[in-house]
């Protein structure tokens, strides 16, 4: 994934298609690429890196033709490189696509087997070696497009070029977006708004099961059976600043409200509902490293530090080996024990952060098993992690404050924690079943929680004037109140610490009084009473309750609390990603409502690569 532009009309279509991948440049890639019809011969453009580098290419070769399709493209399946970039052609078959096709691994042995030459490390590839296959064998272009549609797996947006097809640009979704632009004689693709909007403002938006036919005099929509659909033409009346943030006002509320799909597309194809199996292919542990295990120990810095923390409580439960975490600014400047029965997980959505990169060079060297949970393919992290890395599928995050990195890695160690103990056999198949089942509940329920926004913008209207805030959890929603004063601290430039519970008592108590708002976290667990009791604590010395609780209506609570915002519950791990959702929220209208530069916080970087 990450970009894709198409283009069908009266003008020549490279300028557009790298006009269109641009303005989608806010999305991030690591490759663009373009290929187009010129004279009844598909010509193609790669390149490695930014589309500068593209345009390079093209000044010294340009393409001609009033056909074509364009994308820049962020790393899944395989390394950035020229080779991997898309679009991808076999025979008379172009593709570019987003998404991941879960049994491309199946696909592509069955098409090898057949003689079938592959030239790219790609999942994309097997969708243009399909089509081809079938069209070498008779069958008609639209009939094989909607063929390998029910034969593909996963998620694709897809534009397609047929070479004897010079007039006509193919697409089709399934759960993973794709506009229609439709102009006056010619007609647009894209993956997203901003890429076609400079042209047209008449939108058709693909739903998922469709496939659209593109003609320069109009468009025509099948469903993958072939079924014709009438579609409703929308006038988009937003700006092109605005269409970049899909509507939002900044894009970190843009990257809250992707986290069901970004937690989906993490687990998507790594898992096995009725076999209870975990399967992580960037993994090179070997079953029998795997039980010399004795010890787990977490790096990580901020954000990535707090899924540490929630990472640790679902390790230890599930395996029954003992974990630590530790800041990796921190890790190297003492004698940490580590040896050959160490496994090492360091985290960071960049892969590029500097302290970690130090703290993993320490254990490595020291002789610990190091596997790396990172959001970019090859980034430094990855290649010096000796045991593989497990890629979350987050995409581009561009609001400096983490949000969709942070559930996604607890989600990437939640698999790793199922895959260990599943190998280690700790615990039962039908507990797999179970723990696996709620993972691919999680995104509808995320779907829910994101619901109190409007009641978390109401409430920051409130409390944005408090200069102090404290947050309470306890057990293992003690990391997502840590997280959560963070969130606060970084966009919105308020005080605010965060305790376990238990703690209270033990200092922060004194701090207490009608000026200090207190969030407390709540699922109803084995902890929810101890934590209701830390509440009354607070409430018999005027402070100012907030409670978020994961489960069902108390009614006691509203004694306590001056707001309570709801959430579904989960099993204990995944709650913890149910509670941080409404926190990065109320952080984003707060400071909001402050004026705050939300996406561009003042003295933070995105990735932090110096000490």
């Amino acid at each position: 994934m990450c970009g894709i532009v198409g283009y069908v009309g009266p003008s020549q279509a490279c300028p557009i298609l790298i006009d269109g991948l641009k303005r989608l440049e806010y999305r991030g890639y690591d490759s663009a690429g373009i290929a187009v019809v010129n004279n009844g011969k598909v010509e193609i453009a790669r390149a490695k890196g930014k589309i500068a580098s593209l345009e390079t290419t093209l000044r010294c070769s340009p393409i001609h033709g009033t056909l074509g399709i364009g994308h820049t493209r962020w790393a899944t399946h395989g390394r950035p490189s020229e080779q991997n970039a898309h679009p991808h052609r076999a025979g008379k078959a172009t593709v570019v696509h987003n998404g991941i096709i879960e049994n491309y691994g199946a696909i592509k042995q069955t098409l090898t087997a057949s003689g079938r030459v592959f030239g790219s490390e790609t999942d994309t590839e097997v969708i243009a070696q399909l089509i081809d296959h079938l069209l070498e064998q008779g069958t008609a272009a639209e009939v094989a497009i909607r063929q390998v549609c029910r034969t593909l797996k996963g998620s694709f947006a897809t534009a397609i070029l047929i070479e004897d097809r010079p007039d006509t640009l193919y697409a089709v979704r399934k759960e993973s977006p794709l506009v229609i632009g439709i102009g006056r004689g010619e007609s647009f693709l894209a993956s997203d708004i901003p890429a076609i909007l400079n042209y047209t403002n008449r939108m058709v938006f693909m739903d998922d099961g469709e496939m659209a036919v593109l003609k320069p005099d109009g468009v025509r929509f099948t469903d993958f059976d072939g079924e014709r659909l009438t579609k409703v033409i929308k006038t988009v009346d937003i700006n092109p600043v605005m269409a970049e943030k899909g509507g939002f006002k900044h894009f970190m509320l843009k990257e809250i409200h992707e986290q069901p799909r970004a937690v989906t597309d993490t687990f998507r194809g790594r898992i096995s509902e009725e076999k209870g199996e975990v399967y992580l292919e960037g993994l090179q542990i070997t079953d029998e490293e795997i039980t010399r295990i004795r010890r787990v120990l977490i790096i990580a810095c901020g954000t990535s530090f707090h899924a540490g923390l929630v990472g640790r409580r679902i390790i230890e439960d599930l395996t029954r080996l003992p974990v630590e975490v530790d800041l990796a600014s921190e890790f190297r400047y003492r004698d940490p024990i580590v040896g050959d029965e160490t496994l090492l997980i360091s985290i960071s959505q960049s892969g590029e952060t500097a302290d970690t990169m130090a703290a993993t060079k320490e254990a490595s060297a020291r002789g610990a098993k190091v596997v790396a949970i990172s959001n970019v393919i090859e980034s430094s992290l990855a290649r010096m992690s000796s045991h593989g890395v497990i890629y979350t599928h987050a995409g581009p995050e561009i609001g400096v404050a983490s949000t969709k990195a942070f559930t996604t890695q607890i989600t990437a160690l939640y698999l790793f924690a199922l895959f260990l103990a599943w190998k280690r056999g700790s615990i039962t198949l039908d507990r797999r079943r179970e723990l696996i089942a709620d993972l691919v509940r999680l995104p509808g329920r995320m779907g829910e929680a994101l619901e109190t926004s409007a009641t978390l913008k109401r409430m920051a209207a409130v409390y944005e004037k408090y200069t102090n805030f404290l947050y309470l959890g306890r057990g293992i929603n003690t990391p997502i109140a840590y997280e959560g004063a963070l969130k606060l601290k970084e966009i919105s430039y308020i005080h605010a610490e965060a305790y376990p519970g238990g703690e209270m008592k033990h200092g922060p108590i004194a701090l207490i009084s009608d000026q200090m708002p207190v969030v407390a976290l709540l699922a109803q667990d084995a902890v929810y009473d101890k934590m209701k009791g830390n509440m009354e604590e607070v409430r018999t010395r005027g402070g100012v309750l907030l409670a978020f609780l994961a489960g069902h209506e108390d009614g006691s609570l509203s004694r306590l609390a001056r707001e309570v915002v709801r959430v579904p519950m989960s099993n204990p791990y995944l709650t913890t990603i149910l509670l941080a959702l409404p926190l990065q929220l109320l952080a984003y209208h707060i400071a909001d409502f402050k004026g705050a530069d939300v996406d561009q916080p003042r003295n933070l970087a995105k990735s932090v690569t110096v000490e």
